[in-house]
């Protein structure tokens, strides 16, 4: 059970690490760039989907350069916010977020928390990814003004909340503090939903739900599985109200740096990883749920009705309207744009 003894003392782990961690980094940045040592950050665990597009993308290019990738995982360097500060400040050279962190830089990002916008099946959703004009031509422009190489953005699976109780009715949410991730959209999202949103870094998770000043959070059902999250939040509910997305850059100065064949080798290698973890992603949630409840007896599974998942959606539109007033006019074109890449994908 890793959970209860890990999962909750990684929030001190991570305080106590960083401040060396990063020391660290900066007394050996000139001698490490000089040797092309690359550092990699991302948000997960070792064994989760960032950290195995992570190692596909080293493997690829340690196979066909002489250059080195260290990869570093969820708590070595700190939070979400900690490593992209350091990815913006060329401390690290690449990082994978999600927009979910990312939208307080991006306001755009946030889009992908807009409730019912993304299909749920995963043929859909990748094609999606692969073929979208918002995905492949607006957001790199976004993330550049920013200081980021946009090199890749991608699904990790459905998400699905976990809470204290069974619910299918968004009345059944009211007065649950639900755990978000640090972005208003995702508040607002909670909020039409009936629930009371709480913004929190993931460290301080696990330990919220243990102690009831949370009844709920949102993830992908590897990460639930991963994180211990079942083991205080037992029950799993299928809403069908969106996927789990994110995102793998370079800081821009150090790519524009790079000969054109290691820029090339870049993408080569970001294109391996993400070929790799489209194959892992088929099938995980199913695994992971099966992992679950092989492990507890106290999880439910309740996935709701069109009818009822209906009720959840009728309250998607006023999650679009903020979407717009944060955005303005540059997001209500993203949003536009969206709709149309969803429409091609669909009537495909």
């Amino acid at each position: 059970m890793k959970a209860s003894k890990t999962v909750s003392t990684r929030s001190v782990t991570t305080k106590l690490m960083t401040t060396a961690s990063v020391g660290a980094l900066l007394f050996g940045l000139s001698a490490a760039a000089q040797a092309d040592n690359w550092r990699y950050a991302h948000e997960e665990y070792e064994g989760d989907v960032q950290d195995v597009f992570a190692m596909a993308f080293k493997e690829y290019v340690e196979d066909n350069s002489d250059h080195t990738v260290q990869v570093y995982r969820f708590g070595e360097l700190g939070e979400s916010d900690d490593i992209m500060e350091q990815t913006q400040a060329g401390i690290l050279q690449f990082v994978n977020q999600s927009p979910g962190f990312t939208g307080a830089l991006i306001p755009e990002a946030q889009i992908f928390f807009v409730p019912y916008l993304l299909p749920t099946d995963e043929e859909t959703v990748i094609e999606f990814f692969n073929s979208s004009t918002a995905i492949h031509e607006t957001f790199p422009e976004l993330y550049a003004e920013q200081g980021l190489e946009l090199l890749k953005m991608y699904p990790e699976g459905e998400m699905v909340v976990t809470l204290d109780e069974p619910i299918t009715t968004p009345e059944e949410l009211r007065g649950k503090n639900i755990r978000t991730m640090t972005n208003p959209l995702l508040s607002e999202t909670y909020r039409a939903f009936g629930a009371s949103p709480t913004p929190l870094p993931w460290g301080e998770v696990y330990g919220g739900l243990q102690t009831n000043i949370l009844q709920g959070q949102e993830n992908p059902i590897f990460w639930i599985e991963s994180g211990g999250l079942y083991e205080v939040s037992p029950h799993l509910i299928f809403t069908g109200h969106g996927w789990f997305t994110t995102a793998m850059m370079a800081n821009q100065d150090f790519y524009n740096s790079l000969s054109e064949d290691d820029q090339q080798l870049v993408r080569d290698a970001t294109e391996a990883a993400y070929e790799h973890i489209l194959e892992h992603i088929s099938g995980l949630a199913d695994e992971s749920l099966e992992k679950i409840q092989a492990a507890s007896d106290e999880v439910t599974v309740t996935r709701l009705t069109e009818e009822q998942i209906q009720a959840f959606r009728d309250r998607a539109p006023q999650v679009e309207e903020r979407f717009v007033e944060l955005t303005g006019e540059r997001g209500a074109a993203l949003l536009e744009q969206f709709k149309q890449d969803l429409e091609a994908v669909q009537n495909d």
